[in-house]
């Protein structure tokens, strides 16, 4: 009896550290290169090609529903409004300036996108944070697909304060709002921006217990260096996220040392994505999670 206890429990800790060594493949706004980007129909084809992690972007709209997008703004190379007609350059549409009502009529999917062959045209729109959870766990039941995780970026700018839209705190508690609302583990939702001052928000109000303890990333698109990131940042965040052209072996090990998470951001072809995991990082997100099957 006692032997084949040990033997459940060594099975047990390797599956279990089997487990904690998963690569993590990312779905870069659910699968930007198959299908239209932050769209619901986005990510449930990147569930279907096993992502373990959803990473979508958020911004606010005029009545302060918290939307998922990457630009406050309708683009230019893919959104066409209500009547049909392309969004021009010129229109510089602001969300942040419109009701949710308003902007759920602008359609995102119909006319493809040109950056992307392999991207499917379908009618679809800008949805809410709180829609594509509810409709992603309704889909792993129904499939009876294991839960994923969430990487919500926060899209903000210190120039874009008050103008396209809301700063630091408010922003953050609007997404709060909507994860306490939504019921979701803390574990399975990893809060990324490029924005330190949003991060820094975060980590205060976790440290009080104010906020569900959910991971914390930084985004990184500078050339500053490990070192002088972790020093503006001014805490160790969960997840360091760089542009993966930006990153090498001795910042990988550097960051791991820290206790780190390495990610980088956003990885296309498979020898590159080889190339990434070579180096020794935690995962990867990418615009092609067909692409990154059996890494």
């Amino acid at each position: 009896m006692k032997t084949t206890l040990l033997i459940f429990l060594a099975s047990l800790t390797m599956a279990t550290r089997a487990q904690d060594q998963t690569y993590e493949i990312q779905g870069h706004r659910g699968c930007r290169g198959l299908m239209p980007e932050n769209s619901i129909p986005a990510f449930l084809k990147a569930l279907d090609l096993g992502v373990h992690t959803l990473e979508m972007d958020v911004v606010i709209s005029g009545d302060g529903q918290v939307v998922v997008s990457h630009e406050p703004y309708f683009h230019a190379d893919y959104c066409s409004k209500p009547d049909g007609t392309p969004v021009l350059k010129s229109d510089k549409i602001n969300l942040y300036k419109l009701s949710y009502e308003q902007i759920k009529k602008y359609d995102i999917g119909a006319r493809g996108n040109e950056a992307f062959a392999e991207q499917q045209k379908i009618s679809t729109y800008k949805p809410l944070l709180s829609e594509v959870i509810e409709e992603v766990e309704r889909y792993l039941t129904t499939k009876k697909l294991p839960p994923c995780k969430y990487n919500i970026e926060i899209k903000s700018e210190q120039t874009e304060y008050g103008l396209s839209q809301p700063k630091p705190a408010e922003f953050s508690e609007l997404v709060h709002a909507v994860l306490v609302q939504q019921k979701i583990e803390p574990r399975r939702v990893v809060l990324q921006s490029f924005d330190f001052e949003v991060l820094k928000y975060w980590h205060a109000q976790i440290t009080n217990k104010r906020f569900l303890p959910v991971q914390l990333s930084a985004l990184v698109s500078n050339m500053k260096g490990v070192e002088a990131n972790l020093k503006s940042l001014g805490f160790a965040p969960a997840i360091y996220s760089p542009y993966y052209r930006l990153l090498n072996q001795r910042a990988v090990e550097q960051l791991h040392q820290k206790g780190i998470k390495v990610i980088p951001w956003t990885v296309n072809t498979r020898d590159e994505m080889q190339q990434i995991k070579a180096l020794g990082t935690d995962g990867l997100i990418t615009d092609y999670p067909d692409r990154a099957r059996g890494l």
